[in-house]
């Protein structure tokens, strides 16, 4: 499919916040612990936007996968495959360049959407820019409106969309790795 085509088929749509979030993570969690085995990961964690209290997103729930580097890509391709998920390979990310997605259909959004982001071992903005927004709500408010405003402008979109948020996302980031703005996923 085009950009265009995959943008009318999964437009932007900002949801208001919901408190089923965090329980729908951790099922999915769990089925991925179990389908990948202790062997093939080590660490999971729930980013974006539906990983912050209280603010509008996306209601897609984004998944931080770090798997070793010796880990078995063909196996964990096929294991995920057995839970739904459909495997992209994205060239362009992190090693080993591996992301996976469920709820999408040839007919558009179908259940509850997932992304896994799969990352050897590292430092990722991803965990500083949702541990800042989780600790700054005015921030985090403030990012909510942004979405919502650009969600209008390129709601067909995808790549638009995420372009015009990326200096917000970079500035908040910067800030947070200089103030140390970290946590667990337990906390």
């Amino acid at each position: 499919m085009t950009n265009e085509e995959l943008g009318a088929l999964f437009p932007i749509i900002i949801s208001e916040p919901d408190s089923r979030w965090p329980g729908l993570f951790e099922k999915e969690e769990n089925k991925i612990r179990k389908a990948l085995g202790k062997h093939n990961m080590i660490r999971l964690e729930h980013i974006g936007s539906t990983a912050i209290p209280h603010l509008k997103a996306k209601p897609t729930i984004d998944i931080l996968l770090e798997v070793p580097v010796f880990a078995d890509k063909d196996g964990i391709i096929k294991k995920l495959k057995k839970l739904r998920y459909h495997y992209i390979p994205k060239p362009e990310n992190p090693a080993p360049h591996m992301m996976f997605a469920k709820g999408y259909t040839r007919l558009g959004f179908r259940g509850q959407a997932y992304h896994i982001h799969v990352r050897y071992p590292g430092d990722w903005d991803e965990l500083y820019f949702r541990d800042y927004l989780k600790a700054h709500p005015e921030i985090a408010q403030k990012y909510g409106e942004l979405k919502v405003r650009l969600s209008k402008t390129y709601r067909n979109d995808r790549e638009g969309y995420t372009d015009k948020k990326n200096n917000f996302v970079k500035r908040i980031t910067r800030m947070a790795r200089r103030q140390k703005i970290r946590f667990s996923h337990q906390e």
